[in-house]
């Protein structure tokens, strides 16, 4: 998993720097940082994690997002592991303290004890960043409400996000 990770994360870091060289600097953005979620399925509780997304501005307000996390933990004793990977708009307003404000959709998988699933997912999130130099922010802040269906029931969890934003 981590090497997939690696690899995403350079291919991505690599179509960058060609999109810079070509002539649309600044609008691609690289959100990396921890993840907290309470996962509300089989082995409910905390899960700690990581989270990585990929953002395009089309224009100043209006992005396109890639999301994608990891949240792992025994809440119950059961060992339990869940990503999800979203896609979607991202409205947001430009200024050194920057709210934003989302709507993803993709999909969830889940491995609880020696079971595991994949559903539809679905994720109505905000947050602030706070634009430290021209390349660089803090995501001060990232909550999303995040809506699985796994194991033939709905889940309602909450997710808090906070880390770093490279701006190519």
């Amino acid at each position: 998993m981590l090497r997939k990770l690696c690899l995403l994360l350079g291919i991505f870091f690599l179509a960058s720097m060609s999109a810079h060289a070509q002539g649309i600097a600044d609008k691609v953005e690289l959100f990396g940082g921890y993840s907290y979620m309470h996962y509300d399925g089989p082995g409910s509780g905390s899960l700690n994690g990581w989270e990585v997304a990929g953002h395009y501005e089309f224009t100043d307000w209006l992005k396109g997002v890639a999301d994608f996390d990891g949240h792992y933990g025994s809440p119950d004793g059961f060992s339990n592991a869940t990503h999800t990977f979203l896609f979607g708009p991202e409205v947001a307003f430009p200024a050194r303290i920057s709210p934003f404000a989302h709507v993803l959709i993709g999909g969830a998988h889940n491995s609880s004890g020696n079971v595991s699933d994949t559903s539809f997912a679905t994720a109505i999130g905000f947050g602030i960043d706070n634009h430290l130099t021209d390349f660089l922010s803090w995501r001060m802040i990232q909550g999303d409400y995040l809506v699985t269906h796994l194991y033939g029931r709905t889940q309602n969890n909450a997710r808090i996000s906070t880390g770093i934003v490279i701006h190519f």
